[in-house]
């Protein structure tokens, strides 16, 4: 008994606002799909983020209804659970991996938690925001115990653990119970292959490289799925890479050796068949950066698809992704940092709130988040005004002002 884990294929993406991009995360699908047949496993698990947005667009889901009527073909059945891209956090709603149930998609739901193949249990959650965690935990204890009357069983979750994403997670390591054979879970993009409970605990990583700070990991793992041998006392990972359509190339050039850095750059890319994404960080800058991009763009920009590029002028420390790093700070760190002058814990909070949701596309939930904010302000300022004489506070339209420049502040 085998099967192949995956997670993160996110179709649909369009990096960059670029159509080739989008194509690029379709043809890595397809590629996946391909190998997994010829892998001859009896079963699929998607850890969820198979789409983009909760709303894919046709492309995106006539891409995956592609690979599902080839895994039908093949007679393997694939169990899926929503992520936090594909899903919307609204009472009542499904996401979009329903429409594919009658073409033989097995949803794993809050509802339906549970599948048995063979004598394998199959159970899981779709993403739980850590503001659910208790919600999330009980559930994960219901399904622990049930688990309990099977020899072998399988837990899915697409959930970020604390020992992996440092402080942006939803679930702490000792918050998974230890009495599940495979743990495979989605939604952080590297690739993680540890011992925990009675057997393996598995991030297969993103099917694409989804954000450029995973360019590390993809030198390192590469990109694809894993094959899970059940068969024994304990499961046996076999990791399998996918060649991406595209590179991805990082390179750091001094301005003043700036030629021989072209034309080392065109000769790394001279063979390639589909033109990369260069991010470049030009150092030490002496003149105008306009005329150096002019330049780069003059010499590189027909051999790639796009120049990202960063500079700095000589004498001046660069603030980039790797200082940012270096330093151990992250996005949301550097946004609160930035709000403390307001002095507003609730300002801050929906400034971490929408940079969440605004990150992943859910606009209507960041109009939703707005809204609320707005009106409970709005009923607190009233309450202020009926007890003015009792307490002293600032003045409403003061506060009000307050508010409006630091949310201008957030939507910067």
């Amino acid at each position: 008994m085998k099967f192949a884990h995956l997670s993160d294929t996110h179709l649909g993406y369009r990096q960059f606002g670029l159509i080739e991009r989008e194509k690029d995360f379709y043809e890595v699908f397809e590629r996946v799909i391909d190998k997994i047949i010829e892998e001859k496993v009896d079963f699929v698990i998607h850890s969820g983020d198979l789409f983009e947005t909760a709303r894919p667009s046709p492309n995106a889901l006539l891409a995956f209804q592609r690979g599902l009527l080839k895994l039908k073909g093949a007679g393997i059945p694939m169990y899926a659970i929503a992520g936090n891209h594909d899903s919307v956090m609204r009472k009542g709603t499904i996401p979009p991996q329903v429409i594919f149930k009658k073409l033989g998609l097995k949803v794993i739901s809050p509802i339906n938690p549970t599948y048995v193949y063979g004598d394998i249990f199959i159970a899981g959650l779709p993403y739980y925001p850590s503001s659910q965690s208790k919600v999330l935990k009980s559930k994960l204890s219901e399904l622990s115990k049930k688990a309990e009357d099977y020899e072998k069983s399988i837990l899915i979750l697409h959930q970020g653990i604390d020992k992996y994403l440092g402080c942006q997670y939803e679930l702490e390591i000792g918050d998974i119970p230890d009495n599940f054979d495979y743990y495979a879970f989605g939604h952080i993009h590297k690739y993680v292959n540890e011992s925990f409970g009675k057997g393996r605990l598995v991030y297969p990583g993103s099917g694409e490289i989804w954000k450029t700070d995973e360019l590390e990991d993809y030198k390192k793992n590469g990109k694809g799925f894993v094959v899970v041998d059940f068969d024994g006392p304990k499961p046996i990972v076999k990791r399998v890479k996918i060649d991406i359509p595209r590179e991805f190339i990082k390179r750091s050039l001094d301005y003043e050796n700036l030629e021989n850095g072209i034309a080392g750059i065109k000769e790394t890319i001279k063979d390639f068949d589909k033109q990369p994404i260069l991010n470049l960080t030009i150092r030490g800058v002496e003149s105008d950066a306009g005329d150096v991009y002019d330049i780069i763009n003059e010499e590189l920009g027909d051999l790639s698809l796009m120049i990202r590029p960063k500079f700095s002028v000589k004498g001046d420390e660069l603030i980039d992704e790797d200082y940012i790093k270096n330093k151990g700070l992250g996005a949301k760190d550097i946004l609160v940092e930035q709000l403390k002058g307001y002095n507003n814990d609730d300002v801050t909070q929906l400034a971490i709130n929408l940079y969440d949701y605004l990150s992943k596309d859910k606009v209507e939930e960041s109009q939703d988040l707005i809204k609320q904010f707005y009106n409970d302000f709005y009923n607190s300022t009233k309450d202020e005004i009926q007890t003015e004489e009792k307490v002293e506070l600032k003045t409403p339209h003061k506060k009000a002002e307050d508010i409006q420049e630091a949310l201008n502040e957030v939507l910067k």
